[in-house]
């Protein structure tokens, strides 16, 4: 029997490059109750977008450290930005770095994270909420963007 070599994607001879990633969540709540809370700043478990920003910015920073193929990298960059369209509350999260490889994954891991901390936060008000689109907006850096002369 063939021994299996399983390891993480060498990066060795890869380029350090100027990275960023833009990812999208969409947090619906179920009543506009819910929303007025949020904007008033009612919510019983405190300040719901500096607090869910703040749990974004530990889920990018600790994404290899739960997803095993992923590279510690530094994060030179993150911000998370936020709009309100009827119930949705749209998260976009955005990740920029100088390195040798992307930080796609961290920027929807903190996508991901701003939205479960908004659900957290929002649930003993609110019972019909639902997190809907994790996805990737945009990416730069890294072999498609250098260019040859």
């Amino acid at each position: 029997m063939e021994s299996e070599f399983v390891s993480m994607v060498d990066i060795t001879q890869k380029q350090n490059t100027h990275r960023t990633a833009i990812a999208q969540a969409v947090v619906k709540v179920g009543s506009i109750k819910t929303i007025e809370a949020i904007k008033n700043r009612t919510v019983p478990k405190g300040d719901v977008f500096e607090m869910s920003k703040a749990a974004g910015f530990i889920g990018i920073k600790k994404t290899p450290e739960l997803l095993p193929d992923c590279h510690p990298l530094p994060i030179e960059h993150a911000a998370v930005a936020y709009e309100i369209s009827g119930l949705e509350i749209i998260v976009n999260v955005t990740v920029k770095t100088f390195y040798k490889t992307g930080v796609e994954v961290e920027a929807m891991h903190g996508a991901s994270t701003v939205a479960l901390n908004l659900y957290d936060m929002l649930k003993p008000i609110d019972k019909e909420i639902e997190i809907h689109t994790i996805k990737l907006l945009q990416k730069t850096g890294g072999k498609s963007d250098i260019k040859n002369f």
